[in-house]
Protein backbone atom coordinates (compact mmCIF):
# COMPACT_ATOMS: atom_id res chain seq x y z
CA UNK A 1 0.00 0.00 0.00
CA UNK A 2 0.80 3.52 -0.48
CA UNK A 3 0.05 4.58 3.13
CA UNK A 4 0.64 8.81 3.44
CA UNK A 5 1.62 9.40 7.62
CA UNK A 6 1.18 12.33 9.73
CA UNK A 7 2.82 12.73 12.97
CA UNK A 8 5.53 10.35 11.67
CA UNK A 9 8.68 11.58 13.98
CA UNK A 10 6.44 11.15 17.57
CA UNK A 11 6.41 8.23 19.87
CA UNK A 12 3.85 6.55 17.78
CA UNK A 13 5.19 7.64 14.48
CA UNK A 14 8.15 6.62 13.80
CA UNK A 15 7.77 2.98 15.14
CA UNK A 16 4.68 2.41 12.89
CA UNK A 17 6.47 4.03 9.87
CA UNK A 18 8.91 0.99 10.59
CA UNK A 19 6.98 -1.10 10.98
CA UNK A 20 4.89 -1.00 8.03
CA UNK A 21 7.49 -0.12 5.51
CA UNK A 22 9.64 -3.49 6.94
CA UNK A 23 6.44 -4.82 5.41
CA UNK A 24 6.66 -3.79 2.08
CA UNK A 25 4.60 -0.67 2.03
CA UNK A 26 5.55 2.74 0.49
CA UNK A 27 5.24 4.79 2.95
CA UNK A 28 5.16 9.22 2.39
CA UNK A 29 6.07 10.98 5.83
CA UNK A 30 4.35 14.82 6.07
CA UNK A 31 6.28 17.11 7.65
CA UNK A 32 6.39 20.82 8.78
CA UNK A 33 9.72 21.97 7.41
CA UNK A 34 10.72 21.79 3.39
CA UNK A 35 11.12 18.19 2.63
CA UNK A 36 14.90 16.68 2.61
CA UNK A 37 14.27 13.00 0.97
CA UNK A 38 12.09 11.51 -1.34
CA UNK A 39 9.49 9.96 1.00
CA UNK A 40 8.54 13.42 3.04
CA UNK A 41 6.21 16.14 1.58
CA UNK A 42 5.58 19.34 3.50
CA UNK A 43 2.57 20.74 4.52
CA UNK A 44 1.61 23.55 7.32
CA UNK A 45 -1.87 22.44 8.90
CA UNK A 46 -1.94 25.27 10.97
CA UNK A 47 -3.00 27.06 7.66
CA UNK A 48 -4.87 24.20 6.25
CA UNK A 49 -2.23 23.91 3.10
CA UNK A 50 -1.74 20.30 1.98
CA UNK A 51 -1.01 19.43 -2.12
CA UNK A 52 -4.06 17.76 -2.98
CA UNK A 53 -1.73 15.48 -4.96
CA UNK A 54 -0.07 14.24 -2.28
CA UNK A 55 -3.49 13.12 -0.74
CA UNK A 56 -4.19 11.39 -4.39
CA UNK A 57 -1.17 9.48 -4.41
CA UNK A 58 -1.97 6.94 -1.18
CA UNK A 59 -4.12 4.53 -0.57
CA UNK A 60 -4.21 5.54 3.24
CA UNK A 61 -3.60 8.01 5.71
CA UNK A 62 -2.44 7.67 8.88
CA UNK A 63 -2.78 10.53 11.34
CA UNK A 64 -0.91 10.25 14.40
CA UNK A 65 -0.09 14.37 14.68
CA UNK A 66 -0.64 16.10 17.67
CA UNK A 67 1.68 18.09 20.62
CA UNK A 68 2.59 15.58 23.32
CA UNK A 69 -0.01 15.87 26.32
CA UNK A 70 2.21 14.59 28.99
CA UNK A 71 5.19 16.38 27.41
CA UNK A 72 4.97 19.26 29.28
CA UNK A 73 3.36 21.42 32.23
CA UNK A 74 0.05 22.42 31.23
CA UNK A 75 -1.11 26.19 30.72
CA UNK A 76 -3.38 27.77 29.15
CA UNK A 77 -0.91 27.80 26.18
CA UNK A 78 0.13 25.03 25.71
CA UNK A 79 -3.92 23.49 26.48
CA UNK A 80 -4.44 25.76 23.63
CA UNK A 81 -1.38 23.94 21.38
CA UNK A 82 -2.79 20.14 22.17
CA UNK A 83 -6.23 20.87 20.75
CA UNK A 84 -5.14 23.34 18.03
CA UNK A 85 -2.26 20.63 16.98
CA UNK A 86 -4.52 17.30 16.90
CA UNK A 87 -8.09 19.55 15.13
CA UNK A 88 -6.35 21.72 12.48
CA UNK A 89 -3.99 18.63 11.47
CA UNK A 90 -7.52 16.09 11.31
CA UNK A 91 -9.21 18.94 9.45
CA UNK A 92 -6.65 19.93 6.80
CA UNK A 93 -6.31 15.85 5.77
CA UNK A 94 -10.06 15.16 5.99
CA UNK A 95 -11.50 18.06 3.88
CA UNK A 96 -8.17 17.41 0.94
CA UNK A 97 -9.26 13.84 1.19
CA UNK A 98 -12.92 15.15 0.40
CA UNK A 99 -11.99 17.39 -2.38
CA UNK A 100 -10.31 15.14 -4.46
CA UNK A 101 -12.02 13.24 -7.24
CA UNK A 102 -13.74 9.86 -6.04
CA UNK A 103 -11.76 7.69 -8.00
CA UNK A 104 -8.19 9.64 -6.21
CA UNK A 105 -9.55 9.63 -2.77
CA UNK A 106 -7.69 6.88 -0.13
CA UNK A 107 -10.10 4.07 0.93
CA UNK A 108 -9.37 4.54 4.87
CA UNK A 109 -8.26 7.55 7.19
CA UNK A 110 -7.01 6.34 10.27
CA UNK A 111 -7.37 9.03 12.67
CA UNK A 112 -5.86 9.29 16.20
CA UNK A 113 -7.96 9.97 19.31
CA UNK A 114 -7.65 8.64 22.68
CA UNK A 115 -9.45 6.75 25.37
CA UNK A 116 -10.03 10.61 27.00
CA UNK A 117 -12.74 10.84 25.10
CA UNK A 118 -14.65 8.94 28.12
CA UNK A 119 -13.50 11.11 30.75
CA UNK A 120 -13.05 9.67 34.21
CA UNK A 121 -15.38 6.46 34.75
CA UNK A 122 -14.82 4.97 37.97
CA UNK A 123 -15.54 1.44 37.79
CA UNK A 124 -17.33 1.44 35.30
CA UNK A 125 -16.33 -0.64 32.21
CA UNK A 126 -17.30 1.45 28.86
CA UNK A 127 -17.06 0.62 25.22
CA UNK A 128 -16.87 2.13 22.29
CA UNK A 129 -20.26 3.02 22.14
CA UNK A 130 -20.08 5.04 25.51
CA UNK A 131 -20.86 8.42 25.00
CA UNK A 132 -18.08 11.17 25.55
CA UNK A 133 -17.39 12.17 28.99
CA UNK A 134 -16.60 15.46 30.83
CA UNK A 135 -13.43 17.13 31.44
CA UNK A 136 -10.04 18.84 28.83
CA UNK A 137 -9.60 15.79 26.81
CA UNK A 138 -12.56 14.22 26.76
CA UNK A 139 -13.75 18.11 25.10
CA UNK A 140 -10.38 17.53 22.77
CA UNK A 141 -11.24 14.42 21.46
CA UNK A 142 -15.23 15.29 20.85
CA UNK A 143 -13.84 18.13 18.34
CA UNK A 144 -10.87 16.15 17.34
CA UNK A 145 -13.21 13.05 15.68
CA UNK A 146 -15.56 15.06 14.38
CA UNK A 147 -13.17 16.86 12.59
CA UNK A 148 -12.62 14.04 10.38
CA UNK A 149 -16.50 14.59 9.25
CA UNK A 150 -15.90 15.48 5.45
CA UNK A 151 -13.79 12.68 4.82
CA UNK A 152 -16.57 9.97 6.12
CA UNK A 153 -19.17 12.23 4.17
CA UNK A 154 -17.24 11.91 1.15
CA UNK A 155 -17.59 8.12 1.33
CA UNK A 156 -14.20 7.08 2.95
CA UNK A 157 -13.66 4.86 5.80
CA UNK A 158 -12.56 6.60 8.85
CA UNK A 159 -11.46 4.92 11.82
CA UNK A 160 -10.86 7.13 15.27
CA UNK A 161 -8.73 5.00 16.96
CA UNK A 162 -9.18 5.60 20.78
CA UNK A 163 -5.81 4.54 21.58
CA UNK A 164 -5.05 3.84 25.83
CA UNK A 165 -1.11 3.92 27.22
CA UNK A 166 1.28 1.98 24.52
CA UNK A 167 3.94 0.45 26.62
CA UNK A 168 7.39 1.12 25.60
CA UNK A 169 10.82 1.82 27.26
CA UNK A 170 11.48 4.58 25.11
CA UNK A 171 8.56 6.72 25.67
CA UNK A 172 5.17 7.01 26.91
CA UNK A 173 3.75 6.39 30.30
CA UNK A 174 6.51 4.29 31.26
CA UNK A 175 9.70 5.92 30.05
CA UNK A 176 9.39 8.66 33.04
CA UNK A 177 8.70 6.05 35.50
CA UNK A 178 11.90 4.17 35.13
CA UNK A 179 14.51 6.12 36.59
CA UNK A 180 12.61 6.44 40.07
CA UNK A 181 11.64 3.07 40.22
CA UNK A 182 14.46 2.05 40.10
CA UNK A 183 15.48 4.15 42.39
CA UNK A 184 12.96 2.88 44.49
CA UNK A 185 11.30 6.29 44.97
CA UNK A 186 8.14 5.42 43.07
CA UNK A 187 4.96 4.27 44.09
CA UNK A 188 1.22 4.67 43.05
CA UNK A 189 0.03 7.73 41.62
CA UNK A 190 -2.92 9.10 44.29
CA UNK A 191 -5.31 6.76 45.73
CA UNK A 192 -4.30 4.05 42.72
CA UNK A 193 -7.44 3.14 42.35
CA UNK A 194 -7.92 4.84 38.88
CA UNK A 195 -7.84 2.03 35.97
CA UNK A 196 -5.04 2.42 33.56
CA UNK A 197 -6.16 1.09 29.84
CA UNK A 198 -2.53 -0.24 28.83
CA UNK A 199 -1.24 -1.61 25.18
CA UNK A 200 1.71 -3.39 24.42
CA UNK A 201 3.19 -1.09 21.88
CA UNK A 202 3.65 -4.52 19.52
CA UNK A 203 -0.06 -4.33 20.04
CA UNK A 204 -0.45 -1.35 18.85
CA UNK A 205 1.48 -1.59 15.69
CA UNK A 206 -0.40 -4.80 14.84
CA UNK A 207 -3.88 -3.05 15.56
CA UNK A 208 -3.02 -0.31 13.29
CA UNK A 209 -2.07 -2.65 10.38
CA UNK A 210 -5.30 -4.91 11.44
CA UNK A 211 -7.20 -1.92 10.68
CA UNK A 212 -5.73 -0.54 7.68
CA UNK A 213 -6.58 -4.12 6.17
CA UNK A 214 -9.97 -4.79 7.80
CA UNK A 215 -12.62 -3.04 4.77
CA UNK A 216 -15.41 -3.78 7.21
CA UNK A 217 -14.39 -2.12 10.76
CA UNK A 218 -15.02 1.71 10.74
CA UNK A 219 -15.72 4.59 13.96
CA UNK A 220 -14.25 4.55 16.94
CA UNK A 221 -11.95 1.42 18.13
CA UNK A 222 -10.47 1.25 21.44
CA UNK A 223 -7.09 0.74 20.66
CA UNK A 224 -6.45 -0.77 24.56
CA UNK A 225 -5.17 -4.31 25.85
CA UNK A 226 -8.14 -6.43 27.02
CA UNK A 227 -7.35 -6.52 30.58
CA UNK A 228 -7.35 -3.14 31.94
CA UNK A 229 -5.30 -2.90 35.47
CA UNK A 230 -5.35 -0.02 38.75
CA UNK A 231 -2.75 1.92 38.85
CA UNK A 232 -1.61 0.20 42.04
CA UNK A 233 -1.82 -3.24 39.68
CA UNK A 234 -0.12 -1.67 37.49
CA UNK A 235 2.96 -0.06 40.28
CA UNK A 236 3.31 -3.35 41.93
CA UNK A 237 3.71 -5.32 38.47
CA UNK A 238 6.73 -2.50 37.25
CA UNK A 239 8.32 -2.79 40.47
CA UNK A 240 8.27 -6.90 40.97
CA UNK A 241 9.74 -6.62 37.13
CA UNK A 242 12.58 -4.10 38.10
CA UNK A 243 13.07 -6.06 41.38
CA UNK A 244 12.62 -2.73 42.81
CA UNK A 245 10.38 -1.81 45.68
CA UNK A 246 7.47 0.70 45.01
CA UNK A 247 6.71 2.07 48.55
CA UNK A 248 6.42 5.79 48.06
CA UNK A 249 2.87 7.11 46.61
CA UNK A 250 2.80 10.41 45.29
CA UNK A 251 0.10 12.38 46.85
CA UNK A 252 -2.60 14.44 44.38
CA UNK A 253 -1.41 17.32 45.63
CA UNK A 254 2.29 17.25 44.92
CA UNK A 255 0.95 15.60 41.35
CA UNK A 256 -0.99 19.00 40.81
CA UNK A 257 2.06 20.98 41.99
CA UNK A 258 4.27 18.82 39.60
CA UNK A 259 1.51 18.64 36.59
CA UNK A 260 -0.35 21.35 36.73
CA UNK A 261 -3.60 20.78 34.77
CA UNK A 262 -2.16 17.42 33.58
CA UNK A 263 -2.95 16.02 37.33
CA UNK A 264 -6.28 15.85 36.98
CA UNK A 265 -6.13 13.39 33.94
CA UNK A 266 -2.99 11.32 35.23
CA UNK A 267 -5.86 10.50 38.10
CA UNK A 268 -8.54 9.91 36.01
CA UNK A 269 -9.89 6.14 36.07
CA UNK A 270 -10.59 4.57 32.17
CA UNK A 271 -11.80 1.25 32.37
CA UNK A 272 -11.90 1.17 28.69
CA UNK A 273 -12.21 -2.42 26.79
CA UNK A 274 -11.90 -3.12 23.00
CA UNK A 275 -14.99 -4.40 21.84
CA UNK A 276 -14.33 -3.70 18.15
CA UNK A 277 -11.43 -5.09 18.02
CA UNK A 278 -12.42 -8.33 19.78
CA UNK A 279 -15.58 -8.55 17.91
CA UNK A 280 -13.28 -8.05 14.71
CA UNK A 281 -10.71 -10.84 15.04
CA UNK A 282 -8.13 -9.33 16.68
CA UNK A 283 -5.54 -11.83 18.16
CA UNK A 284 -3.23 -10.10 20.99
CA UNK A 285 0.56 -11.09 21.76
CA UNK A 286 0.39 -9.54 24.73
CA UNK A 287 -3.43 -9.84 26.45
CA UNK A 288 -2.48 -9.44 30.09
CA UNK A 289 0.27 -6.61 31.46
CA UNK A 290 3.13 -9.02 32.77
CA UNK A 291 4.08 -10.15 29.06
CA UNK A 292 3.09 -6.42 27.94
CA UNK A 293 5.59 -5.12 30.57
CA UNK A 294 7.99 -7.91 30.01
CA UNK A 295 8.01 -6.73 26.27
CA UNK A 296 8.31 -3.15 26.87
CA UNK A 297 11.54 -3.49 28.82
CA UNK A 298 13.12 -6.04 27.31
CA UNK A 299 12.30 -6.16 23.64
Amino acid sequence: MRILLAGASGFLGTRLADHLTADGHRVTRLVRRPARTGDERQWNPTAAQLDPAVGADADAVVNLAGAGVGDKRWNDAYKRLIRSSRVDSTTTLAITIAGLPAADRPTVLLNSSAVGWYGNTGDRVVEEDAPAGEGFLADVCRVWEAATRPAEDAGVRVVRLRTGLPLHRDGGLLKPQLLPFRLGIAGRLGSGRQWLPWISMADWLRAARFLLDRDDVAGAVNVVGPAPVTNAEFTRELARQLHRPAVVPIPALALKVALGGFAQEALTSARVLPAVLTRAGFAYHHPDLPSALHAALND
